[in-house]
């Protein structure tokens, strides 16, 4: 009797368990849930930048600022490497392995394992087919809410770098279109015009430069390395917001040294600046004044310049807020 009673009070069991099993079932297709809910507590929350920057073993630019400056902000930086060198191409000598074809094989790799990034950052590129890449890269992966940053690195003080041909810089002209925000400087900025370069410009020159530029699709528009008027120890960076339609201006210290990478540090405050929530004239004062303080702490050593400014030294001063604001708004 014993093993009869509990026999039919398993199988009522078994019973009672199939039928709750069921209804949890019919619940989830009615109501389209998912019976276990991902816990998002813990998940990284850190932003991905994609960085297509070429790596350098010796010398602070490209990929050796942009990992440090962003990592050190917050963020998860992703190289997509366009090439390798031994040192950066204003030493005499130096290797170079070119990675155009692996970086088609690393974007088709994450295209495979879904992986999106938050910022698209592209700097120096070795040939105009890198570009076309870049271009294609950028349409496929973008989301409405990616930014992307360009900085069209084309040349300095009225010539453009050694290997950099005339056709790259037609390619540079249509990738600034796929962009939210371009820093190119002074030289930079008359190329992708297809304008003569200019040594001085006054404001009234630079405002219709920086709207005609953000007209071919960037909404903003940065220019570095310009010189002021009648005041050699002065210079200034320039930016356009096509929202609001405003000119912002900050001007700084002209320090009689030239640091390569600059260009690249700066570009990289500016955008973790930003993606940090930054407006855009405290995104230009904390790069202008991170730049300034690195040639400082780098300018009264007795050393080879052409290994950039010393990001070392300076690095934790990301950390700090802006003491004194140095931005003004041109009318």
């Amino acid at each position: 009797m014993a093993d009869n009673y509990i026999e039919r009070q398993y199988e009522a069991y078994q019973a009672r368990k199939a039928a709750w099993e069921q209804a949890q079932k019919n619940k989830h297709k009615k109501t389209g849930e998912t019976p276990h809910k991902p816990n998002v507590l813990f998940q990284n929350q850190t932003k991905k930048i994609v960085a297509v920057h070429d790596l350098s073993g010796v010398g602070r630019v490209s990929l050796m600022a942009v990992i440090p400056i962003l990592s050190s902000m917050g963020f998860q930086v992703c190289p997509l490497p366009t090439a390798v060198l031994s040192t950066h191409t204003q030493y005499p000598t130096y290797s170079f392995l070119d990675l155009t074809d692996e970086m088609k094989h690393i974007i088709e790799n994450w295209e495979k394992l879904n992986i999106r990034f938050d910022t698209f950052y592209t700097g120096y590129l070795g040939s105009p087919h890198q570009a076309q890449i870049v271009k294609d890269f950028i349409r496929k992966f973008r989301r409405p809410t990616d930014l992307v940053v360009v900085d069209p690195v084309l040349g300095d003080n009225g010539s453009l770098y050694k290997g950099i041909s005339e056709k790259m810089v037609i390619e540079m002209r249509t990738l600034i279109c796929h962009a939210d925000i371009i820093t190119p400087n002074l030289t930079e900025m008359f190329q992708l015009l297809e304008q003569p370069y200019q040594p001085v410009v006054t404001d009234e020159e630079l405002k219709p430069a920086l709207k005609s530029l953000s007209q071919k699709g960037p909404g903003i528009v940065i220019v570095t390395s310009v010189p002021v008027a009648d005041n050699p120890h002065m210079t200034s960076v320039y930016a356009y917001n096509r929202i609001g339609n405003r000119y912002w201006k900050v001007t700084c210290p002209y320090l009689p040294a030239h640091y390569p990478g600059t260009g690249d540090t700066f570009t990289s405050v500016i955008t973790g600046s930003l993606m940090q929530g930054d407006s855009l004239p405290i995104a230009l004062d904390r790069a202008t004044q991170f730049i300034l303080q690195g040639i400082r702490a780098t300018f009264g050593y007795e050393y080879n310049n052409l290994e950039g400014i010393m990001l070392e030294k300076v690095i934790h001063n990301l950390d700090m807020p802006i003491q004194i604001s140095s931005y003004e708004l041109v009318e």
